[in-house]
């Protein structure tokens, strides 16, 4: 898929269709400038501005002429009154093509989510492999989520000091290198104890890579269409990645040979992540995602452990991180799961059966593609709870009609509900939490995400090996109910100190 291919692709489903640059935008309510406000702005313009030969610059001259000439400041003038920021005085916001590299930006989270929906939705196809070539259970196979998991929550601290350490096209790679040592060691074959420990290399990296594109992604404009065509790449991958690995175990090939096609793609997305973000930082709009946001002169800059305390003790990222963690254990749990349930409640093929999950990730995929285009239409919110409430509905459906061919369809449907779920509800989180804490929120929230996706198969696994594999279901469906109490706890109203 070529980059005009794709920007092609989003301006026709974009509405209204953005410009480039996009207009400016103001986050104050449109109000007459006070003299107050006009002067500090004729300052900070003399500041940025080569002075003519008269000593001011013309965009100074231009503006004192709409200054009234008392200006003199009041007691609660000064109290009142605030000096506009650069960014608010003419913000400029970035978008699929402004500056013209964000398409290339956009185009690589594509392809790295793309490798990750290839990994994650695998898993559950190669499990039945993996226990007969160890002679494991469900428990013990259970382990790879759990280490997982475990590296999303190690990289959940490091993320931003990383960002600041190595810059955005470093970290990207750093992140893509962590996954290649991954699938290194997958292709090998080892014992098992140390495929455990490959997936938690992969945990670090994709933990790392999501929350440096879940970020750049959601502060472009038109963010939930952007959020929901990466994403939607991720449930590409996930349609791909049971198809193939099905294909090749049922032919007879190693499982772990799977992994040498994660291992070539892994490979490409390290050299273009770093090419597409090289210089990104020296961009006046790369300030809008993801960075520090610029203090005024003698303003102290928080410490890394300020920010960490103020992520951490905000409600917006104790409720998005409740969510996420509910919304990615009923997706992982569904997809590791449901081809065991097939297999042993209903008397399916696996070599047959392996192909549901890809009907999962399917339905994911044109969910992100195609429904996500109506949540802006409908509203966010009001969208996430009409999903949720529809995915409960087709999980009692996957659970209950003894048919697989009727249960292979609930799951795609299942798949297609689920679909635009994360990209709005990462809309949201983005709207609702300060720019200065986004990267530290969001690498919280994604760990716990990852946290989900290793408890909630780890305790089906468990359950399943007591009483069988129809646990999955009543597990999903709490899950759900959890998801509907925490989006109802976010709060309404879009509240940012900067």
């Amino acid at each position: 898929m070529s980059a005009y291919t794709f920007g092609a692709a989003l301006e026709l489903t974009s509405s209204p269709k953005l410009t480039s640059p996009p207009a400016a935008k103001r986050k104050e309510p449109a109000e007459r400038q006070s003299a107050i406000e006009l002067q500090d702005y004729i300052q900070l313009v003399q500041n940025q501005q080569p002075q003519s030969s008269n000593g001011t610059t013309a965009a100074a001259a231009q503006a004192s002429e709409k200054v009234p000439k008392s200006t003199t400041r009041t007691p609660s003038e000064l109290e009142m009154s605030r000096p506009p920021s650069p960014s608010q005085a003419a913000e400029v916001v970035p978008s699929w093509g402004f500056p013209s590299m964000n398409k290339y930006r956009v185009l690589a989270a594509c392809t790295v989510y793309f490798g990750n929906g290839l990994n994650d939705a695998s898993a559950g196809a190669l499990i039945p492999y993996m226990e007969k070539q160890y002679h494991i259970g469900y428990a013990i196979v259970s382990l790879i989520f759990i280490t997982n998991a475990i590296g999303f929550i190690t990289a959940a601290f490091f993320t931003d000091l990383t960002l600041e350490k190595l810059g955005r096209a470093k970290a990207c790679m750093l992140s893509e290198a962590l996954m290649i040592a991954g699938y290194v060691i997958m292709v090998c074959t080892p014992p098992f104890p140390v495929v455990v420990m490959a997936f938690l290399l992969l945990g670090l990296g994709a933990a790392l890579n999501l929350a440096l594109n879940n970020v750049f992604c959601a502060n472009l404009a038109n963010s939930t269409v952007i959020l929901g065509a990466s994403h939607g790449s991720y449930g590409l991958g996930g349609v791909v990645g049971p198809i193939v690995a099905t294909a090749l175990v049922s032919k007879g090939v190693l499982w772990s040979r799977f992994y040498v096609i994660t291992l070539g793609l892994r490979v490409i997305c390290f050299f273009f992540t770093g090419w597409a973000f090289h210089n990104y930082e020296k961009e006046p709009s790369s300030l809008k995602i993801g960075n520090r946001v610029p203090r005024r002169p003698g303003e102290i800059q928080p410490t890394k452990l300020q920010m960490m305390k103020r992520a951490l003790h905000s409600k917006v990222t104790v409720f998005a991180a409740l969510f996420i963690f509910s919304y990615q254990g009923s997706e992982v749990s569904t997809s590791g799961w449901v081809i065991s349930f097939l297999i042993e409640a209903r008397g399916g093929d696996p070599k047959k059966v392996g192909y549901v999950t890809a009907g999962f990730w399917g339905g994911i995929t044109l969910g992100r593609f195609v429904l996500s285009h109506l949540a802006p239409k409908i509203g966010e919110k009001r969208f996430v709870y009409i999903l949720t409430v529809l995915s409960i509905a087709f999980q009692l459906l996957v659970w209950l009609i003894p048919n697989i061919v009727g249960e292979a369809v609930a799951v795609s449907l299942l798949g297609l509900l689920l679909g635009p779920v994360y990209p709005c509800a990462t809309t949201i989180f983005t709207r609702l939490l300060d720019r200065d804490v986004q990267m530290t929120a969001i690498s919280f929230v994604s760990s716990a995400g990852s946290s989900g996706g290793a408890v909630a198969p780890f305790l089906t696994g468990l359950l399943a090996q007591a009483v069988g594999t129809f646990v999955l279901h009543p597990i999903c469906i709490g899950l759900f109910v959890v998801m509907v109490g925490c989006w109802y706890g976010l709060p309404n109203k879009v509240k940012r100190t900067e």
